[in-house]
C-alpha cells in the first residue's frame, strides 16, 4: 500500500512540474513584431543593395546619380544614397526604407538638400509582386515614389509622380537603375 501511496504522490509531483511548465510557456511574452530582435528581411529589396548608374529626367530634364544602397541600423533599414554627378550636385539625398510590422507597411525617411522641412514627413507603402509604392503627403501636396524590378534585364526603375494642377496626377521623375559594376557572372549571361 505505501508503494502505491509513494507512486501516486511521485505521478503528482511530475504532473505538477508538468504543469508549472506549461504555465511559465504561457507566460512568456511573445516576441514583439518590431524591434532589435526583429531584423527586417526583403527578399525584393535585397536586390537593390550595392552600387548603381541611375539615370532618367526630372521635370523633362536629363538627371544623372550615383546610386548605393546597403543594410543599416542592424539591418532594420536599407539606406540608399543617392547623389548628381554634376560638381558641384545639384541634388542628393540619403533615404531609408524600413519595415512597420505592427502596421503592415513600408515606412520611408527621405533626407534631402530641401532641409527640415520636407524630411519631417513618412512615406508609407505596401509592395505589390515586384514593386513597392510610397506615399508621401508633403506640406505642398501628396506625392507618390514607385520602386519596380524588372527581372529580365535586371533593372531597377524608379517612377516619381505629384499632383498637378487641377489634380491630375503627372510624372515628376522617371530613373532606371543599372549596376554599376556587375559581377563578372551577371555580364556573361546572354
Amino acid at each position: 500500500m505505501r508503494a502505491a501511496t509513494g507512486a501516486r504522490v511521485a505521478l503528482a509531483l511530475l504532473a505538477g512540474a508538468g504543469a508549472g511548465t506549461s504555465a511559465a510557456r504561457a507566460q512568456q511574452p511573445e516576441a514583439p513584431l518590431d524591434g532589435p530582435r526583429r531584423t527586417f528581411q526583403d527578399s525584393l529589396l535585397e536586390r537593390l543593395t550595392g552600387d548603381w548608374a541611375m539615370s532618367g529626367r526630372v521635370r523633362g530634364r536629363p538627371a544623372e546619380y550615383t546610386f548605393h544602397a546597403e543594410w543599416v541600423l542592424n539591418h532594420q533599414f536599407l539606406e540608399l544614397t543617392m547623389r548628381d554627378v554634376a560638381q558641384p550636385p545639384v541634388y542628393q539625398a540619403t533615404v531609408y526604407m524600413g519595415y512597420d510590422n505592427t502596421s503592415d507597411r513600408y515606412v520611408t525617411h527621405w533626407l534631402d538638400m530641401f532641409g527640415g522641412r520636407f524630411s519631417e514627413t513618412l512615406g508609407y507603402g505596401q509592395r505589390a509582386e515586384s514593386a513597392i509604392r510610397l506615399v508621401f503627403e508633403y506640406p505642398d501636396g501628396p506625392f507618390h515614389t514607385t520602386f519596380t524590378w524588372d527581372p529580365k534585364t535586371r533593372t531597377w526603375s524608379v517612377l516619381m509622380e505629384d499632383r498637378g494642377a487641377g489634380g491630375v496626377w503627372q510624372e515628376f521623375a522617371s530613373y532606371t537603375l543599372r549596376r554599376a559594376n556587375p559581377p563578372e557572372s551577371a555580364r556573361s549571361r546572354p
